[in-house]
């Protein structure tokens, strides 16, 4: 019998993520850990009058690819996967790992390399979801392996997971639910919206920079499940001072613990880390935007409460902001490209505000309007 919180898992992604309509092309990415999810979906998009295309990963397939692959099989893009991220019309991409550390010994370099080939397609997703002609999704299928990354037991992680998605048997409507999310953080991007200058002081962070021109989006599971952050792309050459982040971050399976930035006219002109400092320095340099900021967010979802060393989800964490060094999302005025989209997490729950153009929005994890 299918898990009545998969359906509903299912539900959201179709009817309010991305509102599969007749006709609508949809490809569904996954690995193969993640098929009750994917036969779900296979079956409420033919419901919708959808055509759904699977496109399946072996289990360790990266893992296979950086160890017997050439340079040249390594600059390879997948026709199958350029036709679903540039023609179609939905794309729902589901994470399921066996094993999150699969990667931790490849060499960075090659790594690397994958990356930027693989960039054209991110960057055809991000300029397809700015136009709206192309509905994306992603998303997570709960693992053993997760939860033993989170520190959890598999069911005490699977309860987690569909809580923070609002897919569980406590949530009586989930597409509802999900619609009343979007509603109450028009109301937070409407107050910060339109204003200049964002100030972030507290015991990790004094750092302030501009939202002048950028526009916030109001992450309500439209584009990732679970969500709740809003967010936007920092004026590039604003950001000023300092952050410590309070949470390690993770990137290509690397761990990177006590990360302290500096900025100076937006770049980041010094880099420490208690843990992996070499990996952390040669993202950096990975190339030109690499050191500026893509992406400010503030995390809204309180059901998410703990750190569970991934970023879909401890990057929702409620009382706490993140920001992303590379790539930003056009869609929020932002001009800043690179390779890398590497989100770092700050808790602020503690003797923390935000202030817009001098005014006091948000304190100790929440906001005061």
């Amino acid at each position: 019998m299918v898990d009545t919180r998969v359906q509903n898992f299912a539900r959201i992604l179709v009817d309010h993520s991305t509102h599969v309509a007749p006709g609508d092309r949809v490809a569904i990415t996954a690995a193969f850990a993640a098929e009750p999810l994917v036969r779900a979906l296979y079956e409420l998009v033919l419901d919708r009058g959808g055509h759904p295309h699977v496109l399946f990963d072996l289990p360790g397939q990266d893992e296979s690819l950086y160890a017997h692959a050439s340079d040249e099989q390594l600059d390879y893009v997948s026709p199958f996967h350029k036709m679903a991220f540039e023609a179609f019309e939905v794309l729902i991409k589901i994470r399921a790992e066996t094993n999150t550390r699969a990667l931790s010994n490849v060499d960075p370099l090659r790594q690397a390399r994958r990356q930027k080939t693989l960039s054209t397609l991110l960057q055809a997703q991000m300029r397809r979801g700015a136009d709206k002609s192309l509905r994306w999704m992603s998303t997570l299928y709960p693992t053993q392996a997760y939860a033993m990354e989170a520190e959890m037991g598999f069911d005490e992680y699977q309860d987690f997971v569909f809580r923070a998605m609002h897919a569980d048997e406590g949530t009586p409507d989930p597409v509802a639910y999900w619609q009343w999310i979007e509603q109450e953080q028009k109301r937070i991007v409407e107050r910060i919206e339109g204003h200049n200058c964002i100030e972030l002081h507290g015991p990790n962070v004094d750092l302030s920079l501009s939202i002048k021109g950028r526009s916030f989006r109001n992450a309500s599971g439209q584009h990732n499940l679970p969500d709740g952050e809003i967010y936007t792309g920092p004026v590039e050459d604003s950001a000023k001072g300092w952050v410590r982040y309070t949470y390690p971050a993770v990137y290509q399976g690397r761990i990177v613990e006590g990360i302290e930035l500096t900025f100076d006219e937006g770049r980041v002109v010094k880099a420490t880390a208690t843990r992996n400092q070499d990996f952390l320095l040669q993202m950096l340099d990975t190339d030109a935007g690499a050191r500026y900021l893509g992406e400010f967010a503030i995390g809204t979802n309180f059901e998410i409460n703990r750190f569970t060393r991934n970023i879909l989800f401890d990057e929702k964490i409620g009382g706490s902001f993140h920001m992303a060094l590379g790539a930003g999302y056009p869609e929020t005025g932002s001009l800043n490209k690179s390779i890398i989209h590497w989100d770092m997490i700050c808790d602020l729950r503690k003797d923390s505000e935000i202030c817009v153009d001098g005014e006091v929005v948000y304190r100790n994890g929440d906001f005061v309007f």
